[in-house]
Formats: structure tokens, C-alpha cells, sequence
């Protein structure tokens, strides 16, 4: 692991300017990990599910649980690159765990009840406010919202900030105008919202500029303007290119996670069949995972490698959990380090990624996740319902601030400018759970009780 010495002091530093005490043993990044864990936005997680609340189960993951996951995945990357790149330029850049731990514990913590049909709610409702995105919000949180140090939020590192910027930038530079939130237009009776023109582009909010700027701060102003470009396509929000070295390390997680892990419950839930896989994704497409089986063992896997994975996925549980092992094995230990000589500084010029083949696979398992569970009717019927209540919940709160804010909450929005920005904050703070407690408070005919914990 390596060192922190004086060299990393601009990317240790914090806005705050705090510097432990002579006897604190830990290193900076020890101190961020220390204050996420720590933080009601990452307990929070716990009450946020990966999908959506498919109900009483132990087995589907949660958004807790999916972060530890994505943790354990990008720890074991960085481990990979250590061990294997000792001579590659990148070698003195490579994060130590704490970091790593950290950036990837803040991964989900901006993310809303009901997951991203939450966020498509909350940024029609901030329509006319500067928008919503999750990733976004996880921003907002680490350096505003956390109460950890009287004005910078959780006043993390630098270079954990830096990390967790997974899209660098601005909401008004890649929102398209053309696609702003409005209400559906072909039903008559109801008021939904267009779901398509409310997705958000992924980006941070404008509010969160000065932070940014801070984090950037020590770049040069050729890397700061290329790290901060993005893409422009017609009929589409902007979209960033690029994303800092620690970053990609847990970008990397993250899809791991989400296509592999998540396919796993598919599977285990009865979410998707056996047909579904075989319709969605051929031997083709695993080609470099079966040659990978088969060059683990030729006497077992040899001319029937694609039959022997589908059995292990959807056959025996214990199977399942060996194969998806694999799955997870596969990648991590295949990870490269690619470069870009367009970036001075060492912690933008490089990029954790997957060889081809391997990427192919990975597309393969999200694709069939988002298709086969997803976009799957009996999920979209959840999503458009969560969507439905945040936004009651949202609108409601804002008729009368006074009257149905907790009083906190009601002190915040008083004493700022920007009082939807304030009641955001309160509704994607909210557990799914909380959400719905909150909508039936509200809306039900049950009548409640004045001792229900608002």
C-alpha cells in the first residue's frame, strides 16, 4: 500500500482546512472513510433498495448491500493493479483501501426512493429549480448536507471528492431544452408526467459549482476544460467524457456489480428464465468467459462450455453462487490500465478498464438485466408508482411549507432563497420506506395517528 507523504498534500487537503491532531494515527483517507461510514446518508442506504422494494426477502440486495458489494469489487481491482503493474506509471497513483472504500461507499448515497424512477420524479419537480440527478446529489450531500463540519458537509479529501465526481459536469451545460420535464400529453383524466423528457443528463447540479471548482482547483486549465467537455447529440442531454483514475476504478465496480450481481437475483427471484438468457445472449457473446472455463478446465468444460454455464446460472443455488464467483474472478483479475496523453496530471491520464472480450460479456449481463428486469411490465408498474408518490409527496410539502415540513426541515427552507432545493433534499433523503409512510400520512383514509414520526 502505498505511503501518503507531502507530495499528496493538495489532494489531501480539505475546504475547511482541518488537520487532525498530533495523535491521530490515521491517514487522510482513513478520516474520509471514518466520516461516510459514519454519515446518515450512507445508514440511509439500508432502507434503499437496488431495484426497487420487491418486498420482504433475504436474499435481494439493497442499496447497502450492493455498495458493500461494489466496494469489495473495486478493493479487489486495486489489489490486481498493485500486484500486476508494479512497473507501469501508474503504480504511485493506485489508491490505498481507505480511499477506494470511501469513493465507493459514496457511489449510491445521492440516489432517491425508488432508485431512478425516484430521480426522474424529483427532477420534473425541479423543473424550474436547477434539476435533479443522483450522482449529483451525492455530491451535494458529501459537501453541503452532512453535518460533519460547520459549512462543507462531510468535508472530505480532495481527491475522494474528485473520485466520486463520476460526471464533471454542470447541469446546465448538458441539459437539452428541448427535453425538459413536462407533463404527459395524451391522457386526459390524470396528470402523469412524461417520463422520457423528465430523465435527467448526468451531470452535477449548478448549486454545487463552487465545490467543483475547489476540487479542480489545482489542475491546469488545459486539463480542467477537457476533463469538464462533454458530447452533444441531437434529441439527447449532453453526456461527459471522462472520469478521474480513482473514479474509473469504481465505475468499473459499479457495472461489475450491477451486471452480475444483479443479474444473480434476476435469476434467484424468478425475475427472468432460463429461454429468456438463452433468446438474449449467445456463446458468442461469452466467448471470452467460456474460453476462460475452458482453459481452467478442459476435461470439464471442453465443447459443451456454454451448456455448463447456463446450467450452473439457472440450475442448483450453490452452483449459481459458484459460477457467479467466477463471473466476478473473470473480470477483476482481466483489468487494464489504459492512458491518455491528453491529461498532465497523473490522476486524470489514467483509466481502469476491460479488454475487449471481457467488456462484451459485461454489456451482455446489463443489457439482459435492464431489458429482461428492468423494462419488464411488472417492474415499470412499481417505478411509475414510486414516480407518482414522491411527486405527490413533493408537490404537497411545498403548498405549505409550515404546515407539513418537520420543523427543521421548515427552519432550513425559511432561511434560504432556494426552498425547493430544501424540500429535494428532505424527500431524496427519504428511505423508501419513509416515502411511504410519509404518502399514506398524507393521502390515505386511514386517519393516522399525531405520534406517527414525521
Amino acid at each position: 500500500m502505498r505511503s501518503i507523504d507531502v507530495s499528496d498534500a493538495v489532494w489531501t487537503a480539505r475546504q475547511s482546512a482541518w488537520v487532525p491532531k498530533p495523535d491521530d494515527a490515521r491517514t487522510p483517507y482513513d478520516v474520509d472513510y471514518a466520516r461516510i461510514v459514519h454519515s446518515h446518508a450512507f445508514r440511509r442506504l439500508q432502507g434503499k433498495t437496488q431495484i426497487l422494494n420487491l418486498g420482504d426477502s433475504d436474499f435481494y440486495r439493497t442499496r447497502l448491500t450492493h455498495t458493500l458489494e461494489v466496494a469489495q469489487i473495486a478493493s479487489g481491482i486495486t489489489r490486481q493493479i498493485r500486484t500486476f503493474f508494479m512497473d507501469h506509471p501508474a503504480y504511485a497513483y493506485i489508491p490505498d483501501e481507505s480511499l477506494v472504500n470511501t469513493i465507493s461507499y459514496c457511489h449510491d448515497i445521492g440516489h432517491p426512493p425508488f432508485g431512478h424512477g425516484g430521480e426522474v420524479a424529483l427532477n420534473y419537480c425541479m423543473r424550474d429549480a436547477g434539476g435533479y440527478e443522483g450522482n449529483g446529489q451525492t455530491l451535494r450531500i458529501v459537501s453541503k448536507l452532512e453535518k460533519m463540519s460547520a459549512r462543507h458537509g462531510a468535508d472530505l479529501t480532495r481527491r475522494a471528492l474528485l473520485g466520486m465526481m463520476k460526471y464533471p459536469v454542470a447541469f446546465s451545460r448538458v441539459h437539452n431544452p428541448e427535453l425538459s420535464p413536462q407533463l404527459a400529453a395524451n391522457t386526459s383524466t390524470v396528470r402523469l408526467i412524461d417520463r422520457e423528457r423528465s430523465a435527467p443528463p448526468k451531470c452535477y447540479m449548478d448549486g454545487e459549482q463552487e465545490v467543483v471548482d475547489w476540487v479542480l482547483e489545482p489542475l491546469s486549465e488545459r486539463d480542467r476544460s477537457l476533463f469538464c467537455s462533454f458530447e452533444s447529440k441531437d434529441a439527447k442531454h449532453g453526456k461527459s467524457l471522462f472520469k478521474s483514475w480513482d473514479c474509473s476504478i469504481m465505475d468499473l465496480a459499479d457495472d461489475i456489480a450491477y451486471g452480475v450481481h444483479d443479474f444473480e437475483d434476476a435469476i434467484a427471484l424468478g425475475l427472468v428464465r432460463e429461454e429468456q438468457f438463452r433468446e438474449d445472449i449467445s456463446a458468442e457473446d461469452c466467448t471470452a468467459f467460456l474460453d476462460d472455463l475452458i482453459e481452467s478446465n478442459r476435461e470439464k468444460y471442453s465443447g459443451n462450455a456454454y451448456e455448463q454455464m447456463i446450467s450452473g446460472l439457472f440450475g442448483d443455488p450453490n452452483r449459481r453462487k459458484q459460477f457467479i464467483g467466477k463471473l466476478v474472478h473473470f473480470f477483476i483479475v482481466a483489468v487494464q490500465i489504459k492512458q491518455n496523453e491528453a491529461f498532465s496530471e497523473p490522476l486524470l491520464k489514467y483509466k481502469a478498464a476491460l479488454p475487449e472480450g471481457h467488456s462484451k460479456v459485461l454489456d451482455a449481463l446489463k443489457g439482459f438485466v435492464f431489458k429482461r428486469v428492468i423494462q419488464a411490465p411488472n417492474v415499470q408498474h412499481l417505478e411509475f408508482k414510486g414516480q407518482t408518490m414522491v411527486v405527490a409527496v413533493f408537490e404537497t410539502l411545498m403548498s405549505e411549507p409550515e404546515a407539513f415540513l418537520p420543523e427543521e426541515v421548515y427552519l432550513d427552507f425559511k432561511n434560504t432563497e432556494d426552498g425547493s432545493r430544501v424540500v429535494c433534499d428532505y424527500v431524496a433523503s427519504m428511505t423508501d420506506m419513509m416515502l411511504l409512510k410519509t404518502y399514506d400520512r398524507l393521502f390515505s383514509p386511514r386517519m393516522g395517528s399525531i405520534f406517527d414520526r414525521v
